[in-house]
């Protein structure tokens, strides 16, 4: 069972995951209609959790309807959602944040994301990431290629080619999340050196990655809910993903996403000797 200490980015794999991405795939269709089923809601139901964030109705529903359909189709995974924690024992598990964005969703903000994921062995191997107030979806699957939903079919996704830190684009979240990590030297490092930087926030940055539009997205103070799905997604695109330090682990509680190309001098921007 997939452990907050455990959680990797990278790490060999042979295996066929047609079947579990066709499933996850599923799993959005039954997320998106629970969550739109009330997204924007006059009467959304909102309570406050123990760390002070905020939860809806909308969040448990959706969660629900993902783990009925793993309960019918797939009783012998384990499941691990932001709102009903860890169920099962197993080594391949089923990772959920239903609306990743809550505070966009109860602003009937219409940026935020439903992730689902599959862990192998504490690696994400299928990612799901979908954006149904938009109508965006994306995909992947370890060996299966990364993929969009788009007006003319499904695309594949690429990242970017760009290989020079002054031509690249940045997301860094929040301010308050480095701030907080106390890193706001490197993020003024990071600004000064790239071509364009916003904070974008949540999921959608990393698909804006995974597309091409983007070089790096980095944050602090992420859970394996925030970050499993996007893990395939970012490196089936051809990307890469560690924690801010470089490591291939989620222990440190921090992400770094970047086109691959530029991983390294990002690494060395932000970590100076």
């Amino acid at each position: 069972m997939t452990s907050p200490s455990t959680l990797a980015f990278d790490a060999p794999f042979e295996g066929d995951l047609r079947d579990d991405l066709a499933l996850a795939l599923r799993l959005a269709d039954a997320a998106d209609a629970a969550s739109m089923s009330r997204f924007d809601a006059a009467d959304l139901e909102i309570s406050t959790k123990a760390d002070a964030s905020h939860v809806t109705e909308a969040d448990l529903a959706t969660e629900r309807a993902i783990r009925a359909v793993l309960e019918a189709e797939r009783p012998g995974d384990g499941v691990f959602g932001e709102e009903y924690g860890v169920t099962g024992d197993s080594e391949r598990q089923w990772i959920i944040d239903p609306i990743d964005g809550t505070a966009n969703y109860l602003k009937g903000i219409p940026m935020w994301t439903t992730l689902i994921a599959l862990a192998i062995d504490g690696v994400p191997r299928v990612g799901v990431a979908s954006q149904p107030a938009i109508g965006r979806r994306w995909w992947a699957a370890s060996g299966l290629g990364a993929w969009t939903n788009a007006p003319a079919g499904d695309k594949r996704l690429a990242v970017s080619s760009i290989d020079t830190l002054a031509e690249a684009s940045v997301s860094f979240q929040s301010m308050g999340q480095w701030r907080d990590a106390g890193q706001l030297d490197a993020l003024e490092r990071l600004t000064s050196a790239v071509w364009r930087d916003r904070g974008y926030g949540d999921a959608w940055p990393y698909m804006l990655l995974a597309e091409g539009r983007l070089e790096l997205v980095a944050e602090f103070g992420v859970k394996e809910y925030d970050i499993a799905a996007l893990v395939p997604i970012i490196t089936e695109a051809g990307g890469r993903f560690t924690s801010f330090d470089g490591d291939d682990s989620l222990a440190a509680r921090s992400s770094l996403a970047t086109n691959g190309v530029l991983h390294r001098p990002f690494l060395d921007l932000l970590h100076p000797s």
